[in-house]
């Protein structure tokens, strides 16, 4: 740091990284910082450049388990961060979150939205609790249909590796593809609410109500 213009500092700023998955691809990516966060990236992390189209970023390997896609990316955040880099580390890519934390923090954002739902004094304030609950990708109900999904595949593939009858994997399945078509009919009481929101669609798409084992249920997306 020197000082310049009188009394006021000049700082020496690093470039910015962010840390992060990928919603699309579920690859774990970084974005920003120079050559040296580079290194830092691929030696600490065991990140791999890759061309991107606005130039290159980094990733972590395809085949990574999850536990070690954490480990990876939180050494590479510390890296940086002792290097002097400021980082955004995606938090569930962060091994020192511990998972009672995470389920707290759960507990108290779904008792915020039941007091917000319980005190809500018009129809934009409803609106506002419906989002947070069906939004498309983001919403509770889309994330949590999202991990049974995950949950459902890998089962169905383990009984069927092994010879054991699928059949009840598949009904959790179906359970998901119950669960997609609830969540669009509240993201449909959502834009009913909110007159601003997108216009109302008049039905649904057709949802598969036997989803093989092998392939994913039906996810309704607007």
């Amino acid at each position: 740091m020197t000082l310049a213009h009188g009394d006021e500092p000049t700082f020496l700023v690093l470039d910015y990284v962010t840390i992060t998955r990928d919603p699309k691809t579920a690859l774990v990516v970084a974005i920003g910082g120079d050559q040296r966060a580079a290194g830092l990236l691929q030696t600490a992390g065991g990140f791999r450049s890759a061309p991107g189209p606005r130039g290159d970023y980094h990733r972590l390997p395809h085949s990574l388990p999850v536990e070690e896609q954490r480990q990876g990316a939180t050494g590479a955040a510390h890296a940086l961060l002792l290097a002097g880099y400021s980082v955004h580390l995606d938090p569930t890519l962060n091994t020192l979150a511990t998972q009672g934390s995470d389920r707290q923090a759960a507990h108290r954002h779904l008792e915020q939205l039941t007091s917000l739902g319980s005190d809500a004094g018009n129809d934009r304030q409803v609106a506002a609790v419906l989002t947070e609950i069906a939004a498309p990708d983001d919403g509770l109900l889309p994330r949590l249909t999202q991990s049974l999904i995950a949950t459902w595949a890998s089962w169905g593939r383990r009984l069927k590796d092994t010879g054991r009858d699928p059949q009840v994997a598949m009904q959790l399945g179906v359970i998901v593809n119950k669960l997609s078509t609830l969540t669009w009919q509240i993201d449909q009481v959502r834009n009913d609410v909110d007159r601003t929101g997108p216009a109302l669609q008049t039905h649904p798409r057709p949802v598969s109500t036997a989803p093989s084992p092998l392939a994913a249920p039906a996810v309704r997306q607007r």
